[in-house]
């Protein structure tokens, strides 16, 4: 697959993602995508990402946070959907009464 642009006599090139391939010896392109009204940027990184690039989607974006600590929720979820299925939820208080 490739991204080529096809110009146009009077209107701006196409852009297209294609795909060659063979029927006996000839080579063909074939149109996958017509990618003519995407922005300019988004069509360069397809075109990297196509080569094989890696991509971030942060790249450029300094690094203003610092994860200090990072729990999983998906424990506390589940023990609260438990508490709310037993009925638990009404008995017990939020303020701790000791």
């Amino acid at each position: 697959m490739y991204i080529e642009k096809v110009p146009n006599r009077n209107s701006p090139p196409a852009v297209l993602l294609r795909e060659s391939y063979r029927e006996g010896e000839q080579v063909k392109k074939r149109t996958l995508a017509n990618l003519s009204k995407l922005p300019d940027d988004i069509i360069d990184n397809l075109k990297l990402a196509l080569k094989g690039a890696t991509l971030s989607m942060t790249e450029g974006i300094p690094n203003h946070f610092e994860v200090i600590r990072s729990l999983p929720p998906g424990h506390v979820m589940a023990i609260l959907e438990t508490i709310k299925k037993l009925g638990l939820d009404k008995i017990i208080s939020e303020k701790y009464s000791g």
